[in-house]
């Protein structure tokens, strides 16, 4: 990436990663996301798969759920049992968390082929690689990358939120 233009670091609330990293910088939120997506909901589940001390599993269950990455609700049974069930948010999740997994497999000395593999539903393949994509859909390496300030891209582009294929627009400035 150039270094003419660079994000202002000292400046927390200009980039969306301090605050990813306030709600999900640590093992067990994304333990709990691993396991939430492998089909757990109650907090017995979570305590005994994991492996998790109590307090540190109802600590970080609260954080999840006040930072609207997992709802919390009674079972439809029992409503004295709660569940704990991802949001849309949290869904969203998915990349970021698989992009770990695959980094960690790729650069960890100790680390075997998985088993369970993940797989496209449709065609039974072990998933690819997450990738970061242009907005046409071109596979992108550091190398492609550079900052720019907001005023010089094309003006069909600067309402343009990141990160995003189908043109979704920014929040207005501020």
């Amino acid at each position: 990436m150039s270094d003419k233009v660079r994000e202002p670091l000292r400046e927390l609330s200009a980039c969306g990663l301090p605050e990813a990293l306030e709600v999900m910088g640590e093992r067990w939120a994304f333990m709990i996301l691993r396991a939430s997506f492998n089909g757990l909901h109650h907090f017995e589940e979570f305590l005994n798969e994991l492996g998790i001390a109590r307090n540190i599993l109802s600590n970080r269950l609260t954080k999840l759920v006040e930072n609207g990455i997992l709802d919390r609700e009674p079972h439809p049974e029992d409503r004295r049992r709660i569940e704990y069930r991802l949001t849309e948010k949290g869904k969203d999740l998915l990349p970021a968390m698989l992009a770990l997994r695959q980094w960690g497999q790729k650069y960890s000395a100790e680390c075997t082929p998985t088993d369970p593999v993940l797989v496209d539903e449709r065609d039974r393949m072990p998933v690819g690689p997450i990738a970061l994509l242009a907005h046409d859909g071109r596979m992108l390496t550091g190398m492609d990358l550079t900052m720019i300030a907001r005023a010089d891209l094309p003006e069909r582009a600067r309402g343009v939120r990141e990160g995003t294929l189908d043109g979704e627009l920014a929040e207005p400035a501020e």
